[in-house]
């Protein structure tokens, strides 16, 4: 399948890019002239357009313009995106975007129809046992680790996203609230244990609460925050999502993973979907899963040097991050979260 960037025309233009992404969109389209705009109509005809996510823009878009879009890849930082950290990985998607399931994404379209060598599934492989055994996951935040109590038969990790994100929106047909996941996983497990954990942009105070989310405490047995998701997910039996990128840390741990909507990772024969999506017919080993997910479809960026990295070279810088930042939030980061909240207000 031939790569969005390469096939770029020698000048694309970018709508509505914040200053802070500037750097890295660069980074991210090495060898291409960026012109950056703040409305579609200063796009010409038969040119390409970059936006972030699922920013609505085709209205007064002219002829032939191609739409190709960016989100956060699955291996990001060290730190939250809404504190504004560099990030290690975007993804790049000329027909969609991965949590998109109404419609079809480069990532569905290659998984399902991208064949795998035997070269790129030990590749995937190893990147699946190193991310495990060093306990990575997109953020890598959390400063405690959870202890499961002793004689526990079967516990029952939920996982809590940022309600008004676009994944629900779009990947969530049916169940879309973090309470309403809560209740439908203890009314079908009455006697596991469940753990429920909130998203961390949520706990950081800088994104809303879902809908009733306080009453969380009362659908399950334990609430954890600052616990790191990487450890904690080793230490349960089984994950259950609407489409949080957790359930698919959670498959690369060999965790039952339980879907009551459609995200990337569903529909593959790897999780039990409440919600199944049908177009998805091709079964996929994990491996194949992680060869399309995080060898072939993101961009990994050095955070050192103004290049681009194969997902390998982005372990090691991601590894060496973590082993130089500070296990605590400092009291800077929680003062400029204080002043984001101001300027852009909690969603």
């Amino acid at each position: 399948m031939l790569s969005v960037k390469q096939s770029l025309k020698p000048l694309v233009f970018a709508l509505d890019f914040s200053s802070w992404k500037k750097a890295s969109l660069r980074q991210c389209f090495p060898g291409v002239r960026i012109k950056f705009i703040n409305h579609v109509s200063q796009v010409p005809a038969g040119h390409d357009l970059i936006v972030w996510g699922f920013k609505s823009c085709l209205k007064g878009i002219a002829d032939n313009v191609k739409v190709i879009r960016v989100e956060d890849g699955f291996l990001r930082s060290v730190g939250l995106g809404v504190d504004l950290i560099k990030p290690l990985s975007w993804v790049i998607d000329r027909r969609g975007l991965y949590y998109d399931a109404t419609d079809l994404s480069d990532l569905e379209y290659l998984l399902s129809n991208g064949q795998f060598t035997a070269e790129k599934l030990h590749r995937a492989i190893a990147v699946r046992e190193r991310i495990v055994a060093e306990g990575l996951t997109k953020y890598n935040v959390g400063v405690v680790s959870w202890q499961r109590p002793n004689k526990l038969q079967h516990v029952i990790l939920v996982v809590g996203q940022v309600e008004s994100d676009a994944s629900l929106h779009y990947g969530a047909p049916e169940i879309r609230t973090n309470l309403a996941l809560l209740k439908a996983v203890k009314q079908e497990n009455p006697v596991a244990y469940i753990i429920y954990k909130p998203h961390p942009d949520v706990v950081a105070g800088l994104r809303a609460k879902g809908h009733q989310e306080n009453e969380a405490y009362h659908w399950c047995d334990e609430v954890l925050t600052e616990v790191e998701m990487g450890r904690l997910l080793m230490s349960v039996d089984e994950v259950h999502v609407l489409t949080s990128l957790a359930g698919f840390e959670a498959l690369l741990r060999h965790k039952r993973v339980v879907c009551y909507g459609q995200p990337f990772y569903a529909g593959w024969g790897l999780t039990i979907d409440k919600v199944p999506l049908l177009r998805r017919s091709r079964k996929l080993a994990l491996d194949e899963l992680v060869a399309g997910v995080l060898i072939d479809y993101p961009v990994y960026m050095s955070r050192f040097k103004n290049g681009l990295l194969t997902v390998e070279q982005a372990l090691d810088e991601l590894i060496e991050w973590r082993a130089k930042t500070p296990r605590i939030v400092t009291w800077w980061r929680l003062g400029f979260r204080m002043l984001l909240r101001i300027i852009v207000g909690v969603k």
